[in-house]
């Protein structure tokens, strides 16, 4: 809270006049800053032994001005150091750089793509090393992430004999994952050209192994695009995105807390004697069965509103509302639908 108020306030301090009457001062303060810190971020990277589009991908994501700099500012402001005119450039400069951020950060690896002569051959060079492990597979699993669900997954599958190829963004876990055998490559699922050369038109189904919903909606937007049909089963913490996952083209959402839950009430209830047939169907059941949370006042959505209670109500063929719409029962606008 304190942080929001301490942008805000410095927010406050900017006269917007400044950028009318002094553009080329401003983007002289807005260019300069950057470039300084791009050459010294990717001097140092360089010297501790990072690739060059590794290096250039650290600065691109370093070169904006931080949180810092607002409190030198502060300073200058109390000392009267500089001119009130020097003073709000610099200023400006300053949030426009932050604003910049997302979008340098976000067309990263094109700007690197284009600046690197190297980063050209490293790429095809993955790319190469993906197609390689997927080539001689045809209906596999492409499992995205070999964290421990993808990993337990994948023996899974190895024990009833369907090949996988599995992609993971942690090059030591890559490694060992290589030596000891397993089918395992370096690679961005989010990433189109990593789908494709893993053999996304020849897989059987997809599994997205990390709760991460914004990454998730990435490899789901991408096979939405290039194989509409496959199976996709999506992970994640609990059910609050599963509705917008599955609009995005997920098969089926495995969240983590329902899960549990269901695990935990399944092993009560054949400890308790009931019949692990009973136990099965419930199971099948599961979602419909866990849709009627009572949300406490924790229960927020981002937005600030309190999130929607869905509840199903079993309704056999002699109840009385059978044949009847929500407007006869006088349901409608009360909350139903």
């Amino acid at each position: 809270m304190l942080l929001g108020l301490f942008f805000v306030t410095t927010g406050m301090l900017l006269n917007p006049r400044v950028i009318w009457e002094h553009p080329f001062l401003v983007l002289g303060f807005f260019i300069v800053p950057i470039l300084l810190k791009a050459v010294m971020i990717t001097g140092l990277a360089r010297l501790f032994g990072s690739p060059q589009g590794v290096s250039m991908r650290t600065d691109l994501g370093l070169a904006q001005v931080g949180e810092f700099g607002f409190v030198l500012l502060n300073l200058i402001l109390d000392s009267h150091l500089v001119d009130s005119t020097i003073l709000q450039a610099i200023l400006a400069a300053m949030l426009l750089s932050m604003l910049a951020a997302p979008f340098i950060i976000q067309s990263m690896d094109r700007i690197v793509l284009w600046l690197s002569s190297t980063e050209w051959m490293l790429q095809l060079l993955q790319m190469t090393k993906i197609a390689t492990q997927s080539l001689k597979q045809s209906g596999h699993v492409i499992i995205c992430g070999y964290g421990r669900a993808g990993q337990n997954l994948a023996r899974m599958l190895e024990q009833e004999g369907i090949s996988y190829v599995a992609l993971d963004l942690d090059p030591d876990r890559v490694a060992a994952a290589t030596v000891a055998g397993e089918s395992v490559v370096f690679g961005d699922a989010g990433w189109r050209e990593s789908l494709l050369a893993a053999g996304l038109h020849r897989a059987a189904a997809v599994a997205i192994t990390y709760a991460n919903t914004p990454s998730a909606m990435r490899v789901l937007h991408n096979i939405h695009e290039l194989e509409p049909t496959l199976p996709v089963i999506v992970r994640t913490v609990d059910d609050a995105d599963l509705e917008k996952l599955t609009a995005a083209g997920a098969t089926e959402v495995i969240p983590e807390i329902v899960e549990d839950s269901l695990m935990l009430a399944s092993h009560t209830l054949v400890l308790m004697g009931m019949p692990m047939r009973r136990v099965e169907e419930m199971r099948d059941a599961r979602y419909s069965l866990l849709r009627g949370y009572f949300h406490g006042a924790d229960d927020i959505d981002d937005d600030g509103h309190e999130q929607v209670r869905l509840q199903s109500i079993p309704i056999d063929e002699n109840s009385e509302v059978v044949g009847h719409s929500l407007d006869d029962l006088g349901l409608v606008g009360r909350g139903v639908e």
